[in-house]
């Protein structure tokens, strides 16, 4: 589903004017995420031991992947501070797109 003002869709990861929408978090399915939210980004190269093998979930119960199938042929991730103990960590098929819009959207 696609918001008024969409900037970015690759049919997981999904940013508008006002938020993130982060497709199959969890069980129960969507995380939306506003803006100001957000306390803060960090881009990460995936490894074998950070994320790239990572299909869903959690390993350490701190860093949470949302389901893509197609993590293990990406190079980047970005992790997100929501200023609490859990950050999610998306791997969209743009990254540099999504950290661009992210950023230009969180005040600093």
């Amino acid at each position: 589903m696609k918001h008024k003002g969409t900037l970015y869709d690759d049919g997981r990861i999904a940013c508008d004017d006002e938020g993130l929408t982060i497709r199959w978090y969890s069980l129960w399915g969507t995380k939306r995420i506003p803006f100001h939210a957000i306390h803060s980004i960090r881009t990460f190269p995936l490894s074998a031991v950070r994320g790239k093998w990572r299909v869903w979930g959690s390993g350490d119960f701190v860093h949470w992947y949302n389901l893509d199938g197609n993590r293990p042929k990406k190079e980047t991730g970005i992790e997100i501070d929501l200023g609490g103990r859990v950050r999610p960590c998306i791997t969209p098929d743009d990254s540099a797109a999504v950290t661009r819009i992210i950023e230009d959207h969180v005040a600093h």
